[in-house]
């Protein structure tokens, strides 16, 4: 699957500097360009940027870089997702704000849910097979947290976090946290409800009217920009576990109708069945490489109708089987 890029915004030579880390020994850290964050306007693509994450952790050799980070945020840094954030008035309301534009700024899905008296927040990255560092993915689930108790001074605590891989030491993040973290198949975290309506003292509904129709150009811009395979690789990925992968139904999700889409996916020497193939093995070899889902499951999230046509869809990829593959790596 072909890699977007992403806006890195300007927020990170403040935070950079909060951290005491050199940026030029950042950068060269992870073979980046010694101006990059001189530039009026960066766009990484998701191993780049997660170069340069890896080498902040490099350069700072901190295992608590997450909590340092929530530690470094502050109100006044302007980044669009800290921004959607602050002036919504209440933390369920940031999260699907932030949901809808973090894809300007990173490889990453956040799906909120609603169960009875608990809202959750799960991430989910979009760029397999890359497997971004365990630092971002702990810091992007820490920032829900930081952001509650940033806009209502209070020390709103989660009944719940977990990820596949868990942080060491892992004390002084569930100190943090104010809660146990858990092992498990998905990266989540969730709250009471109560919690998560709480009203944000930063709310303010005037500046969001006003600075939200440049997000959404942005966003229409990013789609615009992108080539219609990689937009149709975005779409298969958020609805493949729900089968919903159809031509006709990716089409509707573009704005585009059965034929256009066709013919645009054939403009660039490719086809659906092949974008298809190519998603479903690339998400296939990452939950088998990085994760203890049973394969049954795994074919439920490619959207498979059964464990069957996945195992022969996967042998016809690869000339093995899923357990196979596993047991490899």
């Amino acid at each position: 699957m072909r890699a977007q890029s992403y806006a890195l915004d300007t927020t990170w030579r403040a935070l950079l500097k909060d951290l005491g880390v050199s940026p030029a020994n950042v950068l060269r850290r992870a073979g980046l360009a010694e101006d990059l964050l001189q530039q009026p306007s960066v766009r990484l693509a998701s191993e780049d940027y997660y170069r340069l994450w890896d080498g902040i952790e490099a350069e700072l050799g901190d295992a608590l870089l997450p909590l340092r980070l929530c530690g470094a945020i502050r109100s006044e840094s302007f980044s669009p997702p800290l921004f959607a954030a602050l002036c919504s008035p209440n933390l369920l309301c940031a999260a699907r704000r932030v949901a809808q534009y973090k894809r300007l700024i990173g490889p990453m899905r956040i799906d909120v849910t609603e169960e009875r008296d608990v809202v959750s927040f799960e991430l989910t990255w979009l760029d397999a097979p890359l497997t971004p560092p365990l630092s971002l993915v702990v810091t992007e689930l820490l920032f829900s947290v930081a952001i509650a108790r940033m806009a209502t001074r209070e020390p709103v605590r989660p009944i719940e976090v977990t990820t596949t891989v868990l942080p060491s030491p892992i004390a002084a993040y569930e100190q943090f946290l104010g809660a146990r973290m858990r092992r498990g198949t998905r990266h989540r975290v969730s709250f009471t409800a109560a919690d998560a309506l709480r009203h944000f003292l930063t709310s303010d509904d005037s500046r969001w009217r006003t600075f939200e129709p440049t997000l959404r150009q942005r966003l229409a811009d990013l789609e615009s920009s992108a080539p219609t395979s990689e937009r149709v690789s975005a779409a298969l990925l958020e609805g493949l576990p729900s089968g919903l992968v159809t031509m006709e139904t990716i089409a509707r999700r573009l704005g585009l109708s059965k034929r256009t889409l066709q013919r645009r996916i054939e403009d660039e020497g490719t086809s659906f069945q092949q974008i298809l193939k190519e998603t479903r093995e690339a998400l296939a070899r990452h939950y088998l490489d990085n994760t203890s889902l049973p394969v049954a499951e795994i074919s439920f999230l490619l959207g498979f109708s059964e464990p069957n046509s996945f195992y022969r869809a996967f042998r016809a990829w690869t000339g093995t089987t899923p357990d196979q593959a596993r047991r490899a790596v």
